[in-house]
């Protein structure tokens, strides 16, 4: 017997836990060296048991390359749930045999009956998966939502392995189970959860966590933990969810406080109420009190005409940093005016750190999409990848309701196919439905992005071929922005700082607007459109604020272009007699944003005009609007690729020599060429049209010859001389 013993703590193996990778959470698997698996005899696909505080069993699978040597175990957040183990944590491994499950009784955590079609879903999607008594199943059902499920007895008993021949139960529980059932119904919310939020979990887990988990770290130190986080940052960006997830993952007691909940109408009661909760949190402790939209509770004093409010902000200070101490009660705050709070409550000691949560880039977007479709029933022609690059300024829960309005354009696509009336619908139906790209792109109409939604535009869908010629140009915005964007460290370096303003000046209609959208849809940046006067207020300080305004968001949004199109009208010249002071002020407030004491950190300005004389000379000194592109006339060569983007979908007499069409358009402006083009097709079209008699004309015959190209290139000449005689209104005109 104590041979055996021996023999079994041989091969059982301490590793540090850290996050499993994203396509595996869910599976019920572990990832852990392949010599760990040789040590302790096991081999790919074996049951392994991982002991913390509870103990768990998972299917042990070979780590990836990167994770190889590091003595480490990859696990999802249910299962280090069930192992009663936190990231960073040693947990104990070993390999134990398991059973085929005969059966298995399941209780679902949470209110809400199961359908007989949702447990067979729940069969299929359980298929291959390890289990035991007493540990946490998660099960993706319809619609990408998910169910929790406590494991209450298998037959046999100890770990088994769910198989296509096990009986599945579902039992409700009743009695005294039913309290115990109902507090571990609460939704847990993991790091798995979180997409994209890699800094900031790092930064939380080091300030939090860490303190509640391992005391003894900061007592050797020293030192006193961060007792106040506060996250600022747009709605919908996660700030509550990593509260959540903090919380869940700290083991520690969460106490959510909405913050307009706590003023009460009599005297006393609002201080009391605050009294109460950090009273309940001490006595709970470790605990973490969340405030959400905390500016309304403690907003600046100075600001503030009702002594409600400067009551409250005064006992929030002396609850945080009195003299009472808080014992193991950490306070964290999330807010979207962080401008708005009382300054005492941001000082050390009470917020010692605080979070800016951004609007999250291409690669965060990836991975919170795959985070919501992770139970959605996709099609093989959904492209996440492609979703991610065009949801500019998407927030994690405007993601969330583009997935919800896909699941919903899905099934509008597919009702009529489902019998609605005849009970419930058979799951062969259920199973056969699917989301496909046209149902995500019909999302994409449907929700706007919040992160920009009072400033930007929708990016258009122009590529770098639909601008004809300005080849040079177009390598010289690449070098100033796509350069820094893909190679940062090379440019850091050398120490070089890559241009932050771009002027683009020249004759109107040589496609200066058209080079920033082909820019803003290319680089797969945020992307924020400004009219010159759109700006200007008559109010006092409006105008000025505006600016601010825009300057912060594209901070928030960064990487971020803000173009800024008619630039003269916003930013002429100061001093002349005569002209309005508020002109002044809007040129030194944009002058103080470009380069001031907050530095443009992945934030590109790029202004266009046709008048650079009226600039102000300020703008265009080194380190504002420095990087200057003159955009001319197009010559032979240009105007002869300015021709083949705009006929390439034209059908045009295989005759005519773009060449020789380029020479007859000598002198002309791009946006002249592209009229003489459509000027033409419509030229076509006059001519057959008559002839079909109220009929369909026949596209297929229709052909645009060099008639109608020197018909165009003269009435064009003619516009740019003297008033000719009348003619037909013009296709598309001269508008």
């Amino acid at each position: 017997m104590s041979g055996e013993a021996s023999a079994t703590n041989m091969e059982k193996l301490r590793l540090t836990v850290v996050e499993a990778r994203r396509e595996d959470v869910g599976r019920g698997i572990v990832r852990v060296d392949p010599e760990t698996l040789r040590q302790i005899g096991a081999s790919p696909g074996d049951v392994l048991e991982i002991e913390g505080r509870a103990k768990t069993v998972a299917k042990g699978m070979p780590t990836f390359k990167e994770q190889r040597g590091q003595q480490v175990i990859q696990m999802d957040g249910v299962g280090r749930t069930n192992a009663g183990v936190a990231l960073g944590q040693r947990a104990m491994i070993s390999k134990v045999s398991s059973a085929v499950a005969r059966r298995v009784v399941m209780a679902p955590l949470g209110a809400g009956a199961l359908r007989e079609d949702e447990i067979d879903h729940m069969a299929r999607r359980l298929d291959g998966l390890a289990m035991k008594a007493g540990d946490r199943v998660r099960i993706a059902l319809f619609g990408g939502n998910h169910r929790d499920f406590q494991v209450v007895r298998s037959e046999p008993d100890g770990p088994v392995m769910i198989h296509p021949d096990t009986l599945l139960a579902i039992e409700n529980p009743r009695g005294g189970s039913a309290g115990k059932a109902e507090a571990a119904a609460e939704d847990i919310v993991t790091y798995d959860d979180l997409g994209g939020m890699e800094r900031e979990v790092a930064k939380i887990r080091e300030m939090i966590e860490l303190p509640l988990t391992h005391p003894e770290i900061f007592e050797r130190l020293g030192m006193t933990p961060p007792k106040g986080v506060l996250m600022h940052g747009l709605p919908g960006c996660g700030k509550t969810l990593l509260a959540r997830a903090v919380a869940h993952e700290a083991a520690a007691a969460f106490i959510y406080v909405s913050g307009p909940e706590i003023i009460q109408k009599f005297y006393g009661e609002s201080e009391a109420r605050l009294r109460k909760i950090f009273d309940d949190a001490q006595r709970r402790a470790p605990c973490i009190i969340f405030f959400d939209e905390i500016d309304a509770i403690a907003p600046k004093r100075e600001r503030v005409e009702g002594e409600v409010e400067k009551r409250v902000v005064a006992q929030l200070l002396a609850l945080m940093d009195g003299l009472k101490g808080r014992g193991d009660v950490i306070v964290m705050a999330a807010t979207n005016r962080p401008n708005s709070i009382d300054p005492a409550l941001r000082r050390p000691g009470r917020f010692d750190r605080e979070i800016a949560i951004g609007i999250p880039n291409e690669h965060a977007r990836l991975e919170i999409l795959e985070i919501y479709a992770r139970g959605m029933p996709l099609g093989d022609d959904v492209d996440l990848k492609e979703l991610a690059e065009t949801t500019h300024g998407f927030t994690g829960a405007d993601l969330n309701a583009l997935c919800r309005e896909a699941a919903m354009a899905a099934l509008r696509r597919q009702l009529p196919e489902l019998t609605l009336d005849s009970g419930p619908i058979p799951y062969e139906a259920l199973m056969a439905m699917e989301v496909g790209m046209t149902d995500f792109r019909e999302g994409l109409s449907e929700v706007s992005p919040s992160g920009l939604r009072e400033v930007a535009v929708e990016v258009p869908n122009v590529r770098w071929d639909d601008v004809g010629g300005l080849e040079s140009i177009k390598a010289a915005l690449q070098e100033a922005i796509a350069w820094p964007l893909s190679q940062p460290a090379l440019f850091e370096q050398i120490q070089l700082q890559p241009p932050r303003g771009i002027l683009l000046y020249g004759p109107p209609g040589n496609g200066k607007t058209l080079l920033v959208k082909a820019l803003a849809s290319q680089s797969n940046l945020n992307f924020i459109s400004v009219k010159g006067p759109e700006l200007l207020s008559k109010y006092i300080g409006e105008s000025e604020q505006g600016v601010r305004e825009l300057f912060a968001r594209a901070r928030q949004a960064a990487p971020c272009i803000i173009f800024l199109d008619e630039v003269d009208a916003l930013v002429p010249k100061r001093g002349f007699d005569g002209r309005s002071p508020v002109t002044d002020r809007v040129v030194s407030q944009l002058l103080t944003e470009l380069d001031g004491v907050e530095a443009l950190k992945d934030v590109w300005v790029i202004a266009a005009t046709n008048r650079p004389d009226m600039l102000d000379d300020a703008l265009l000194r080194p380190g504002r609007l420095d990087f200057r592109l003159e955009v001319p006339r197009p010559d032979r060569v240009a105007r002869q690729a300015i021709l083949a983007v705009h006929l390439r979908r034209k059908p045009i007499d295989q005759r005519i020599d773009l060449s020789a069409l380029a020479e007859l358009t000598e002198g002309m402006s791009a946006a002249e060429v592209r009229f003489v083009c459509d000027r033409a097709a419509m030229n076509a079209i006059r001519r057959v049209f008559p002839a079909a008699k109220g009929g369909l004309v026949d596209v297929a015959t229709l052909r645009i010859e060099q008639r109608d190209f020197d018909e165009a290139i003269g009435d064009r000449a003619a516009a740019s001389g003297q008033p000719a005689a009348p003619q037909p209104i013009p296709f598309l005109g001269s508008l």
